[in-house]
């Protein structure tokens, strides 16, 4: 079974409340939910939340939803803790529950490698960086490098890598923070201690690297966008008025 595990966390920092959030007259999470429930590799989606209020909203608009411990640290620990409810989870997919735009083919697309090859445990997704805008240079858009079979070699809130030859092309890529497991890397991955890297990045991913768990790392044609801070709803309405697709 390919498992979606929405991890919705009432006590956010930067923005309580953030999955119930109304974009456009709709809460955030039932976008976010309405969006995976369109991909054609996934079995199963479950918000997994620590709040009763969330799971009230998941539950009323037809959603599945599991209730998880208050104290995690991050996202990871939440699915690893939500994913023993099911047993026939095979690969399990963590959407962030901050992306109500979602492209459905891109969890499709982190999926497909790990169906296709028993030695790939992780996946996730990057998107080419258009260096006409400035999101070369914001930290809140992690980018990434890969090495020659598209596996990670590290992610950075930094430019990677630095320019020096201005002659030879590079294609600066983006990461789109959307990641495929296995069941048994992910339970592996949870248990695993945060490293000085991870730390001073402050990101997650980082960690998998560090304990020699390979990211195999797909192209995708579009990117996504999160919700950090409450002024980021204007900007999530203004591109849902763009589009006729969700």
């Amino acid at each position: 079974m390919n498992l979606v595990i929405i991890p919705a966390r009432y006590a956010s920092q930067r923005f309580p409340g953030k999955p119930l959030a109304l974009i456009d007259k709709i809460p955030m999470i039932e976008r976010v939910y309405r969006q995976v429930a369109k991909a054609k590799l996934v079995d199963k989606i479950v918000v997994a939340t620590e709040d009763i209020r969330i799971q009230e909203l998941v539950t009323a608009f037809g959603g599945n939803c599991v209730m998880t411990c208050a104290s995690h640290q991050s996202g990871t620990d939440r699915l690893a803790e939500a994913v023993q409810h099911f047993n026939q989870a095979k690969i399990v997919v963590n959407v962030q529950g901050d992306e109500p735009l979602i492209d459905p083919n891109i969890i499709d697309l982190a999926i497909q490698p790990i169906l296709e090859n028993s030695k790939i445990e992780m996946s996730t997704l990057a998107f080419p960086i258009d260096l006409k805008n400035d999101d070369i240079n914001n930290p809140n858009l992690v980018k990434v490098v890969l090495d020659e079979n598209q596996f990670a070699l590290y992610f950075s809130r930094s430019p990677i890598p630095y320019r020096r030859n201005l002659d030879i092309d590079y294609t600066y890529l983006g990461h789109i923070g959307l990641y495929a497991f296995t069941k048994e890397c992910l339970l592996k991955f949870s248990k695993l201690v945060p490293n000085q890297l991870e730390l001073v990045e402050s990101l997650e991913q980082l960690r998998a690297l560090a304990n020699n768990i390979q990211i195999k790392v797909i192209i995708a044609n579009a990117r996504s966008y999160a919700v950090d801070i409450p002024n980021d709803i204007k900007v999530i309405e203004d591109l849902l008025a763009k589009t006729t697709v969700l």
